[in-house]
């Protein structure tokens, strides 16, 4: 197994996350562990998100990646700041190149057959299945699962609490990303790790399976 499938399989759900203030990002993170979830994104969305990220890797427990990393640059920026694993929305050979160069663990976005042949060429075999709703939902991921049998995803986009199971249930799926667990800006620690308890428990189907 390798470290971008352990990291998968750590957790049924990756929180994706919104820090507009580095000073909310250990108190987040701390949530986010007790609750039951380790594994974070947080997202290259705005200019707190380096910071958060070094702030986050401090947190006891927390398994810290950047996303939303677009281009080889952005993702030496998030390396240097200690980001153990990187997910972009897209895939590009370029990109592709950096992250294998770098040695980081790598969860590149597909939303498509053409986008999945791509990273089959590039010798990859996880994916993030973005935007996951608006791509098709669950029956489209299904379908790729046919001549893509060797392909495992991480749905991310649209996916809810309530949802989350659907994907889950897929023998594809090894996790699924959720931006509702912590909304851009929050900072009270205590609905957070509710939120998280809530997602795990939910999921304890996906916890309990071999």
């Amino acid at each position: 197994m390798n470290a971008i499938e352990t990291l998968m399989r750590t957790s049924p759900i990756i929180p994706v996350l919104v820090i507009k203030d580095p000073a909310h990002a250990a108190p987040i993170a701390k949530a986010l562990v007790a609750g039951g979830l380790k594994v974070l994104e947080v997202t290259l969305r705005t200019p707190a998100a380096l910071e958060a990220i070094q702030e986050m890797r401090r947190v006891e427990g927390a398994i810290v990646g950047a996303g939303t990393v677009l281009n080889a640059v952005q993702l030496e920026k998030a390396l240097d700041a200690g980001a153990e694993f990187i997910v972009s929305p897209g895939l590009t050979d370029r990109l592709a190149h950096a992250a294998a160069g770098s040695g980081a663990p790598f969860l590149p976005g597909v939303a498509t057959a053409s986008d999945l042949q791509r990273g089959y060429d590039l010798d990859l075999r996880h994916f993030k299945f973005f935007p996951a709703v608006a791509a098709g939902g669950v029956r489209a991921l299904s379908s790729l699962a046919g001549p893509f049998h060797e392909a495992f995803f991480c749905p991310t986009g649209g996916v809810t609490l309530e949802t989350a199971m659907e994907w889950l249930a897929l023998p594809n799926v090894l996790c699924v990303g959720g931006s509702w667990l912590v909304q851009a800006g929050a900072a009270d620690p205590a609905p957070i790790r509710s939120a998280a308890a809530a997602a795990v428990s939910h999921c304890a189907a996906w916890l309990a399976r071999p």
